[in-house]
């Protein structure tokens, strides 16, 4: 039987640095046209465009569109994943869900007979469709209402599919008078900015997006979702993974063949296998790294974490971590309860149930992971205030420690560093690569303590870029854009 030819095997040794950061380009963004990311990106990544499509294709079962004007790769999802929110997002604060529906309703006004419309008519298009939904609605008196459209027309410009050639959407906004804004459809951008594995309106299930379900499957589909577990998530624990996956993922070639096409570093440890970026860039959410207060604190509260792991470690309680199975059927469950039920056609209808209940799925061994308590974790913040005082934490924090609290801990889950769990976290061992993290951040040439304060106001999610940090103890495990 013939072999599958290895990933990048037409790329020259001298331009094989070259070839992976373009592939790393293509994983890390949802889009790329002439000026996002940034101007001359696209030609970078346009010169490997065909070697790519056979690598992305062969490896992971992905799919390239590359023209003259824009790359967007369509991938496999194998999984619902709460993170992948950052996708869909402005200046670092993800959209809800009315966000979301407008972002929805404004593609779907576009005709393609336009080529251009102006702000006014693509509300008075937009509106009545927002009516008919129960519980969403257009309100152009309410500012919630107009910021969340803003948000949503933002979006699209931000990738090309509009173009302002007139006016302003912030005058708009504030409801200045006649102030409109005019803007030119880029009809080709749309149609590859929304492309569902399937006709959405006849989906029984959200389901029905994923790709073929994980178990029974032979060994090269087992490889490859092992590599697109990689590549999708900062570390892959063994104990989540179905046996076949586990077995694939532990033996030698998968892992490997993936830091060859994307030139990262493979690290084998006994719970499972992560991709390193030691230059920090093949990330969305950069961290540990000069950010807001709530990125600090993240850190800072895993420093205090691994004290008290090496402190107490005898002591601590230890808990079977919830299965990742029953945590993707809960999320399912919640997706599916707010599908509409009118309208689909029974006989086209794709449930997709049957083949991606996690219940009937095979699993991996169980683990236990250590437990914090939040009297534990409300006790190190309140540590943190009393160390570095409330006016180092900017004003949206000086007054609500708890708050800055769950924020963080919401950054550490959506890194996949801890696993909420009532009354508590559990603490994955990836976060203990993070132990030293003070030796990342800056001292203060004046008093020698970690620069806390001031901060910039804003708090959100940071963006993709290297953090810039001065000496990292270990390369943090990377987590790339979702499924774009």
């Amino acid at each position: 039987m013939a072999r599958r030819r290895g990933p990048a095997r037409t790329v020259d040794p001298t331009e094989l640095g070259t070839y992976q950061q373009a592939v790393r380009r293509v994983l890390t963004h949802d889009l790329i046209t002439a000026t996002r990311p940034r101007p001359g990106v696209l030609d970078q990544v346009l010169c490997w465009a065909d070697q790519m499509a056979e690598d992305l294709r062969s490896l992971f079962g992905y799919t390239l569109i590359a023209t003259t004007a824009h790359v967007r790769l369509v991938r496999e999802l194998d999984e619902l994943d709460p993170t992948q929110r950052q996708v869909f997002s402005r200046k670092g604060r993800p959209f809800d869900r009315r966000r979301l529906a407008y972002l929805c309703l404004l593609l779907a006004a576009f005709q393609r007979s336009q080529i251009e419309i102006s702000l006014g008519d693509l509300v008075r298009q937009f509106t009545p469709s927002a009516n008919t939904i129960e519980g969403l609605g257009y309100d152009p008196t309410d500012s919630a209402h107009k910021a969340a459209l803003v948000d949503a027309a933002h979006w699209l410009l931000d990738r090309g599919a509009l173009h302002l050639s007139d006016g302003s959407l912030e005058a708009w906004a504030r409801g200045y008078d006649q102030a409109d804004a005019l803007f030119d459809i880029d009809h080709e951008i749309c149609e590859i900015l929304f492309r569902p594995a399937r006709p959405v309106q006849h989906l029984g299930s959200v389901t029905g997006l994923l790709s073929d379900a994980p178990g029974g499957q032979n060994r090269d589909r087992a490889a490859q979702r092992a590599r697109r577990l990689l590549v999708e998530h900062p570390a892959v624990y063994y104990a989540d993974l179905e046996p076949e996956v586990a077995a694939a993922l532990r033996g030698k070639g998968v892992a490997e063949e993936v830091a060859r096409v994307t030139g990262l570093k493979v690290e084998r440890r006994a719970e499972g296998v992560l991709l390193a970026d030691p230059a920090g860039n093949f990330t969305d959410r950069p961290f540990p790294g000069r950010g807001g207060a709530v990125t600090r604190v993240a850190g800072l509260l895993l420093a205090q974490i691994a004290t008290l792991f090496e402190e107490s470690w005898a002591a601590l309680v230890h808990l079977e971590a919830p299965s990742c199975a029953r945590e993707h059927e809960d999320l399912v469950r919640l997706v599916d309860a707010g599908l509409p039920h009118h309208g689909v056609v029974g006989e086209l209808a794709w449930t997709g149930t049957g083949a991606h209940d996690p219940a009937e799925a095979p699993v991996g061994e169980s683990v236990r992971m250590p437990l914090v308590e939040r009297g534990r974790l409300e006790g190190m913040v309140a540590d943190l205030f009393a160390e570095f005082g409330a006016a180092s934490f900017t004003n949206a924090w000086q007054q609500d420690p708890h708050g800055l609290l769950d924020a963080a801990l919401a950054l550490l889950a959506d890194l996949r560093l801890v696993r909420p769990v009532p009354g508590g976290v559990l603490v994955t061992p990836a976060a203990l690569r993070y132990r030293n993290i003070q030796g990342a951040l800056p001292e203060r040439e004046d008093t020698g303590l970690l620069p806390l304060g001031p901060l910039a106001e804003s708090d959100g999610a940071a963006g993709t870029g290297a953090p810039e940090t001065d000496a990292a103890p270990d390369p943090a495990p990377h987590e790339t854009e979702g499924s774009r």
